[in-house]
């Protein structure tokens, strides 16, 4: 059923070269038949050896898989060089690809709850209202 050591076929197709973004971007056809889909970094890996640049530079991302399973559809980027893509790659990408930081933040729920606790004091106690409410009372 799923035999992980079954072939895998990659396509590419629109490729362009955007010299402004300093980079080169395609679609990705990937076949795997009686298979499970393709992690990103084994994809980039094969890309690199295809297209001969560094597996840190390769951004693939946006994959679908059809209906039926056996082939996914996505998109990739292969930038020049890391400053390149730490400029112009959105952050939560960089995190993935672990050239930034992960920004640990607050939950939605908890910050709305925050926010909407100030609302309803004024002046140097909003700063209190960032507290969580005290139980009991």
């Amino acid at each position: 059923m799923a035999d992980n050591s079954a072939p895998v076929t990659i396509r590419t197709r629109k490729f362009t070269t955007n010299r402004l973004l300093s980079r080169r971007q395609f679609v990705v056809d990937v076949l795997h038949p009686s298979r499970p889909v393709i992690s990103r970094a084994d994809l980039a890996e094969k890309l690199a050896s295809i297209y001969k640049a560094d597996k840190a530079r390769i951004v693939p991302f946006g994959f679908k898989t059809h209906f039926g399973g056996g082939r996914s559809t996505g998109f990739a980027l292969i930038y020049d060089d890391e400053e390149a893509q730490k400029k112009f790659e959105p952050k939560y990408r960089l995190v993935r690809a672990g050239l930034a930081p992960k920004v640990e933040k607050a939950s939605r729920k908890l910050r709305k709850e925050r926010k909407n606790r100030a609302k309803k004091l004024r002046g140097t106690k909003k700063a209190k209202a960032a507290e969580p409410p005290k139980k009991g009372k």
